[in-house]
This record gives structure tokens, C-alpha cells and sequence, in this order.
């Protein structure tokens, strides 16, 4: 059986289309098609079907992706023991929000490794859905989803059809980030009406699982301005005063090095949880462990200051 193959048919899963899944393979559709009739002809069941939601697993099909997702982790873990024969490296492979606090944790985390170690460390920032993704599908170990409390079932189910576990790290309602030349900079409360006529930053990799396009998405409406990364958040906001955006509490030292503030508005703000993903069985390595703790270290240090 070719472990090729087993690669094709989890970006089918994720991507839920051959065509798509071809594009992102660099390999024609009829190949790729042509490849993953002739794995279902050896394992002796259909793995996709067509539906009016793309191609999705069968019933055995998602059996055997998860079967294929464990495999094809345990050789890449396999391909890094024979890249890092250096005896000691220190790994993490994390994949993370676009979120400044838990940015930071990893910047903590690096800073406390042995520099007289290797070192081996890959994190990425990404939606949930993504992070779900490609720690389902072996390309990360672990990960922290952020998620609104209101959708949080959905992505429960989800990550239970990956065979992902999770625990939370932290429950909070978001503030409104703006510069600190913002118009509303002065006030210390606000209302969504008070935002209104001003643009909002908004990530565009948000999603919820089972939802289509932007249904679980919630913004304060009127003009937006998507964008996928924090470096490219904070410089709108710094830039044009006019802009906002909502977000988790932020770290002081990031407050001061771009100018920004941060204000409640209660009438506005939802719930979101961050929870920490992974494999269900998994074993955390110590490292791992290590950086897990320096996540609620920089949870607690943002969560006990007080905001307007």
C-alpha cells in the first residue's frame, strides 16, 4: 500500500474537493483521482462520496483517514529522528492564534531553551480551523484554538470526528483594540454604537466548523479590513487611527511598542475560550509541558489587569 497515497486522501478530506486538493498537491485531477480509485480498490470500500457539500468521507472512509492522519504522523516523526541525530534537541511544533499573549508564551519559551542545545521549533499562526487541521493531520503536534463560546459545540463535534482532545486554557470576554490616537482613545467604556462609524480589523481565517462562509462570524457590520497576521494588524492600527479591532487582553509590552490602548464594551463583547489541541492519546514530552505552562503563565499575567 502506497503512503502516498494515504497523503492524497487527507488533503481530499481537508479540502473537500479534488480539485482544490489536486491544485495544493501540484499534481493534474486526473491523476490524483486516478490515485485515490486505485487506494480504494485495494482497501475494498469507498472512501469519498459527492454531496452538495463538496467530497466528503464515507463512513469507513473517515475511519480509515484516521488510521492514515496516524500514520503518516508517525513518519514524519520518524523522518525528524534522522534529520536531528544531534542527541538533545529541543522541539516544539505548535500551531497557534493570531493572538499577542500567546505569541508571547512561545517568545518565553524559546528564551528559556539551553542555547548550548539544538534547537528545532516550527509555529505557526492560524484560525481554528486550520489549527484543527494540520494537528489532525500529523503537520503539527499541538496547537490552541480560540473559539466563540456561543459556536464552541460545533467545534467540539468537530474535533471529536478528528479524534483531537483539548483543554481549556481560558475563558474571556474581548476588548476593543484601537491606537491610542484613536478618536474614542479618551473613553473608558464603550458601546457598539459608539464604534459604528469606524473600520474594523477583522482575521480572515476565521471559521466554524459545519458553517458555510461567514455565518459564524460576528462583527459590528459597516466597513472591514480582513487580514491574516498580527504584524499586519497592528500596523493598520497604528497607522490609521480610525481603524479597531477586538481581541483577547493584550500584553503591556506590546500596548506600548505600537501605541495602542485597550477598552471594554460591554454591550458588544462576546465570550471566546482558548483551548489547547491535541491528538487524543498523546503523550506531552517535557518540553511540551514546559511550554504548556508558559501559556497560563502569560494568560494569568494579561488576565489580572483591570481595563476600563
Amino acid at each position: 500500500m502506497n503512503t502516498l497515497h494515504f497523503k492524497y486522501a487527507i488533503e481530499v478530506e481537508r479540502t473537500r474537493s479534488i480539485t482544490q486538493a489536486a491544485e495544493n498537491l501540484f499534481m493534474g485531477q486526473p491523476n490524483l483521482s486516478k490515485a485515490i480509485k486505485e487506494l480504494e480498490d485495494t482497501l475494498g470500500f469507498t472512501i469519498f462520496q459527492r454531496t452538495s457539500k463538496g467530497v466528503v468521507p464515507t463512513e469507513k472512509g473517515s475511519e480509515f483517514l484516521v488510521y492514515a492522519r496516524n500514520v503518516m504522523a508517525q513518519l514524519e516523526k520518524m523522518e525528524s529522528l534522522s534529520q536531528e541525530s544531534s542527541a538533545g534537541t529541543q522541539r516544539l511544533n505548535v500551531s497557534i492564534p493570531h493572538s499577542s499573549y500567546i505569541a508571547g508564551a512561545v517568545t518565553d519559551f524559546v528564551a528559556s531553551l539551553d542555547p548550548e542545545k539544538p534547537v528545532r521549533v516550527r509555529m505557526q499562526e492560524a484560525g481554528a480551523l486550520q489549527t484543527i487541521a494540520g494537528i489532525a493531520d500529523g503537520r503539527f503536534d499541538l496547537g490552541v484554538i480560540r473559539v466563540d463560546v456561543e459556536f464552541e459545540p460545533y467545534f467540539l463535534d468537530y474535533m471529536a470526528e478528528k479524534q483531537l482532545a483539548y483543554e481549556p486554557l481560558w475563558t474571556f470576554a474581548r476588548l476593543v483594540l484601537f491606537s491610542g490616537r484613536h478618536p474614542l482613545a479618551e473613553k473608558p467604556v464603550l458601546s457598539p454604537e459608539d464604534l459604528a462609524p469606524y473600520t474594523e480589523i477583522v482575521h480572515g481565517d476565521e471559521g466554524v466548523p459545519y458553517l458555510s462562509g461567514t455565518a459564524g462570524r460576528k462583527t459590528a457590520g459597516g466597513n472591514q479590513v480582513m487580514v491574516y497576521g498580527r504584524g499586519s494588524q497592528f500596523d493598520l492600527l497604528d497607522r490609521v487611527p480610525g481603524m479597531y479591532m477586538w481581541e483577547s487582553p493584550v500584553p503591556e509590552l506590546w500596548l506600548r511598542r505600537f501605541g495602542l490602548v485597550q477598552r471594554s464594551c460591554p454591550g458588544g463583547a462576546s465570550l471566546y475560550r482558548d483551548l489547547v489541541v491535541y491528538p487524543k492519546g498523546y503523550k506531552f514530552s517535557p518540553l511540551e509541558r514546559m511550554f504548556i505552562d508558559c501559556l497560563f503563565r502569560a494568560k494569568n499575567d494579561v488576565a489580572l489587569r483591570e481595563y476600563g
